[in-house]
């Protein structure tokens, strides 16, 4: 008696092309899902970083503000005078410049000739590496001199920056003003602000129309000039 042969059935064209067609729409998806978590991941890093960068100079700068001084010592012969202190905010719009004398010098090299007391600068300019774009720029002067607006390294302090915007507290008048200067014997001679107010404002990351803005304030400690003869503020 003859044994019937089994009938083995294959796979069909068509049923491999719906495979393919399915492995590939569920590889797109996959992709899909993977590249918008690569992007995420990246804008997050960006915004972090962004974030960073602000608090990190905006904190140096509440450290530096909050021990700024100037003094009454001055020689009166022009010729001798080898160090003169400041506090100086000039108003320039939305690209405001301060410089001051403080005592938040750090030194680095042992033995070094150096004290606290340094020369600093906050000012907005052009980057050296990208002119279409500004920055925060830092000068400082280890050893402060006669020309406590001039002198030192200049680093930048926070790249993409548009705008900074300084606000002065006066404690007499408990006024907010535009700017500062301690050395202008009509106004706040060898007097200080007891806040400085801090605004900076930098581009969107994903649209460079929108600024965004960070801010912060610093309490200054040394309100009059130091005068080791008669102190009379």
């Amino acid at each position: 008696m003859a044994t019937p042969r089994k009938h083995l059935e294959g796979v069909t064209l068509i049923e491999i092309m719906i495979a393919v067609t399915i492995l590939a729409i569920v590889s797109t998806l996959i992709y899909s899902g993977f590249s918008q978590t690569m992007r995420n991941k990246q804008r997050l890093e960006a915004d972090a970083e962004r974030y960073q960068g602000a608090t990190q100079t905006l904190t140096r700068m509440v450290e530096e503000l909050s021990a700024a001084y100037v003094s009454a010592q001055i020689n009166p012969n022009i010729s001798l005078q080898a160090m003169r202190s400041c506090f100086i905010g000039k108003d320039h719009g939305r690209t405001d410049r301060i410089d001051f004398t403080s005592f938040s010098h750090q030194r680095l090299y042992r033995d070094a000739h150096e004290s606290d007391q340094n020369e600093l600068s906050y000012f907005i300019t052009r980057d050296p590496n990208d002119p279409t774009r500004n920055v925060l720029a830092r000068r400082e002067q280890a050893r402060p001199d006669d020309d406590p607006q001039h002198g030192g390294e200049i680093q930048i302090a926070l790249r993409d920056v548009n705008e900074m915007e300084l606000s002065f507290l006066d404690p007499i008048t408990r006024e907010w003003v535009d700017k500062w200067d301690a050395g202008d014997t009509a106004g706040e001679m060898n007097r200080l602000p007891a806040q400085v107010k801090v605004i900076l404002r930098m581009p969107g990351l994903r649209d460079r129309r929108h600024l965004q803005t960070f801010g912060t304030r610093a309490v200054v400690q040394i309100r009059y000039a130091l005068n080791f003869a008669i102190y009379n503020p």
